[in-house]
């Protein structure tokens, strides 16, 4: 029996493993579709998506180490970072588009918490509630297989009280992310120009239009696949 659960945990351990090397591998592949935009040291690229569409499927601390590997190897001299940026290893954490990069893994990790599918937004309180702690059931405590309604909010059967739809939870942290690879860059491009402004033009502002067509066609994905993909690591 012993033996059986050992080997159980080492399968689990390598399905792990190779999600988040094939992470990282996707954000790779992402890099080298770049396009240069006129005015701006700050290329269009499927990086970001691919980062948030790695982070809402493996979930916050795998996709976290996804992207840490994808840098480690960056870093490493690796062919993975974006071709159109005349910069290699190590200096190009240092470079104008280094903030992007070094905001990846906190990104992926903002959009699997956000939006891992047991999550319950109001969970400080749900802890700290005296009834819970006592064992004692309120009429609103979890009941799986079957649909509820908290108050005015929509939950989906087996999921715990004050989930939110599958759809929210992903919008939420797919904004979380973009929110915070643009203000990784906004930080250095700012220490690099000395302009708040001019940061804001260069590696920001251009990128906003593609921000809302990443958020169109991330959501339906990850509402659609984070759970199957979740029940497998």
């Amino acid at each position: 029996m012993t033996d059986l659960a050992l080997g159980v945990r080492r399968a689990a351990l390598g399905v792990r493993v190779l999600a988040v090397v094939l992470g990282a591998l996707i954000v790779a592949a992402a890099a080298q579709v770049s396009i240069p935009l006129p005015g701006t040291p700050v290329p269009m690229t499927l990086q970001p998506m691919a980062v948030l569409l790695v982070g809402g499927l493996l979930g916050a601390p795998l996709g976290a180490l996804s992207m840490i590997l994808y840098l480690a190897m960056g870093a490493a001299g690796l062919p993975v970072f974006t071709p159109t940026v005349p910069l290699v290893g190590v200096a190009r954490l240092f470079g104008p588009t280094g903030g992007y990069l070094l905001a990846y893994p906190v990104a992926a990790y903002a959009v699997g918490r956000f939006s891992d599918p047991g999550r319950q937004p109001g969970v400080v309180g749900w802890l700290s509630d005296p009834a819970r702690k006592r064992g004692e059931n309120q009429g609103t405590g979890w009941v799986p297989n079957r649909k509820q309604q908290v108050g005015s909010m929509s939950v989906n059967p087996g999921l715990a009280p004050g989930v939110r739809e599958p759809w929210v939870r992903a919008a939420v942290g797919v904004v979380a992310g973009l929110i915070l690879i643009h203000l990784g860059g906004l930080a250095q491009l700012a220490i690099l120009t000395g302009n708040i402004s001019a940061a804001a033009r260069f590696g920001t502002l251009p990128f906003l239009l593609g921000d809302l067509l990443k958020i169109a066609l991330l959501v339906p994905v990850l509402t659609k696949l984070t759970p199957t993909i979740r029940a497998r690591l």
